[in-house]
């Protein structure tokens, strides 16, 4: 009989051999038996990735080995393998905290309509300050990701948006599509007041590159998000405008209105 897991912590990986140890030892030293590792290895390149990769088989840890398809497609990959009920991404160069996956789990547990719990994030190697995003304000989050990439969300969610999207029109947006994604779909968000990882920081990294594509990611968001954009933008334009439309997206809106913050209970 097969073990059932409430966590699994998914590391997509590609030519990050020096940093993944880090990141699987922040997993595994969290000695939980319900909590699951999968590591994806995207097609690396390098020697010391594929010398770590077969350590970690070793190990006895799960590991799937694939070509280079991409962040989403690699976090796709360790999803599809995985069995937790709920998943936390974390990439292979940053460390999980262990202190906060009890409270985790037990919001998601306790609280239903709670599709994903998020926290602050402490930033390391060329920068090194505290991020803390504070409660949802999904007004902000429509105009640009402020919640951090490393979420522990049910698995319902990831279904539902039919995972990570590979089409966007370059890589280190996948996290704002995955959230608006979730936001659409009417599942709050819960804000865990600690650092629930560490985010390292380099000065080229995927997301410094991802920034000079800005305006291409903003117009793809619109397009495949359109309903609920056009609500918002009316909802902008038109603040005093009552919605009563019997459409999710408009009485999403309408718990909206009179507050910037999405409060969960």
């Amino acid at each position: 009989m097969s073990q059932r897991y409430k966590v699994s912590v998914v590391i997509p990986c590609f030519n990050h051999g020096e940093f993944l140890a880090e990141a699987v030892a922040s997993v595994t030293n969290v000695k939980r038996d319900d909590i699951e590792l999968v590591v994806v290895d995207d097609g690396s390149t390098d020697e010391r990735t594929r010398t770590e990769i077969d350590r970690l088989c070793t190990l006895g840890i799960k590991v799937i080995r694939q070509e280079n398809k991409g962040l989403a497609g690699a976090r796709n990959a360790a999803v599809i393998a995985s069995q937790g009920d709920y998943l936390f991404p974390l990439d292979a160069d940053d460390r999980m905290r262990p202190s906060w996956m009890g409270r985790g789990i037990g919001i998601l547990d306790s609280q239903p309509q709670v599709g994903v719990v998020y926290g602050n994030t402490q930033f390391f190697g060329t920068q090194t300050h505290l991020w803390e995003p504070g409660l949802l304000d999904a007004n902000k989050l429509l105009q640009a990701n402020y919640i951090p990439c490393s979420g522990l969300y049910r698995r319902v969610v990831w279904e539902q948006n039919g995972g990570y999207d590979g089409t966007m029109p370059v890589q280190g947006y996948e996290d704002w599509d995955f959230w608006v994604g979730a936001l659409e779909r009417g599942w709050e968000f819960a804000y865990l007041p600690e650092v629930l990882f560490d985010y390292r920081r380099a000065d080229h990294s995927m997301i410094t590159h991802a920034e000079r594509f800005k305006a291409q990611v903003d117009e793809f968001m619109a397009k495949k998000h359109r309903r609920l954009y056009r609500y918002w933008k009316l909802r902008t334009v038109y603040r005093d405008v009552r919605f009563r439309v019997k459409h999710p997206i408009a009485q999403l809106l309408r718990r909206l209105r009179g507050t910037e913050h999405w409060r969960t209970k």
